[in-house]
């Protein structure tokens, strides 16, 4: 397996996994043009960071991206999107990967990483493994209009 640097060449190989990914297993209504968009905006901005998962065949097995944001005092990294391929999860992929990305963070600075996600057991499983936690200090307000 190789985990490499992600640039916005490989959006086009991506793509087809974040559409399936939501559409078929989260129940979205992700288009190519919407899905493109989605990942431009994070790939595009300023002190994005991500990385792409590939096997010895070197098909694409899953992706991570995110940005560095500066603080007063730390820069930490925000953690947007983490997908590993339907058929390649449960096999230690996802952990690797983050692990990956937990080093690269904080080889270039990073004081930590922070996400947003989905409240439900799958996800608090994964996280929590991984030593993340629930911040006791924020909460994610919205207003929708």
């Amino acid at each position: 397996m190789k985990i490499t640097e992600m640039f916005l060449d490989d959006i086009k190989i991506i793509l087809p996994m974040y559409i399936e990914h939501y559409n078929e297993y989260e129940g979205g209504c992700w288009t190519v043009e919407t899905a493109r968009k989605r990942i431009q905006q994070v790939v595009r901005m300023d002190d994005s960071f991500s990385l792409i998962m590939r096997d010895e065949e070197e098909n694409v097995i899953g992706f991570v991206m995110g940005y560095f944001k500066q603080y007063d005092d730390i820069v930490a990294y925000t953690l947007e999107e983490i997908i590993i391929s339907h058929k390649e999860q449960n096999k230690g992929y996802g952990s690797i990967l983050l692990s990956e990305l937990e080093k690269k963070v904080k080889e270039k600075g990073g004081a930590g990483i922070e996400l947003q996600a989905v409240k439900d057991e799958m996800h608090e499983k994964y996280y929590g493994k991984a030593g993340y936690f629930d911040a006791g200090n924020f909460v994610m307000k919205c207003k929708w209009f």
